[in-house]
């Protein structure tokens, strides 16, 4: 058996990356945490380097990538939930996304980006997450009479 230590290298910064993500919503208790995470980002990987396999004539590559974006608005969709006045998961459901993309990026060897994207993601998630709760709720409490 021959491994290709190019696509486990892919793979486990893949894994990596979706790990740092789903750490975020794990430490917000979120729906959908590390695991999860992790593995959209695993599968988003295994898909697209799937269809790096099938290259050749006549065979569009990026068909595959696409279906994994559509696709994982059905896993997203599963943490949206209606609690009384409030929508709550939609966050959640992004990051799942986010986590697809990354997957995509590792893949066809685009490290530097997907590394980019999920600090920046993680940096989003934390500051927004402080930036609500410390100025925007206390200006909404402000307004009211």
């Amino acid at each position: 058996m021959v491994i290709n230590y190019e696509i486990l290298i892919r793979i486990l910064v893949s894994v990596v990356l979706g790990a740092i993500l789903g750490l975020e919503r794990e430490f917000k208790e979120c729906p959908a945490g590390l695991r999860t995470h992790s593995l959209v980002c695993i599968g988003a990987t295994v898909f697209t380097l799937a269809s790096i396999a099938f290259a050749g004539p006549g065979v569009d590559v990026s068909r595959i990538a696409g279906q994994v974006v559509v696709g994982i608005g059905f896993i997203g969709a599963g943490v949206i939930f209606k609690e009384k006045d409030k929508v709550v998961g939609l966050t959640t459901a992004a990051t799942l996304w986010i986590a697809a993309g990354i997957g995509i990026m590792a893949a066809i060897n685009q490290f530097f980006i997907a590394a980019l994207v999920t600090v920046i993601s993680v940096i989003v998630l934390s500051g927004g997450f402080w930036l609500e709760k410390n100025v925007l709720h206390k200006k909404k409490s402000r307004l009211k009479p």
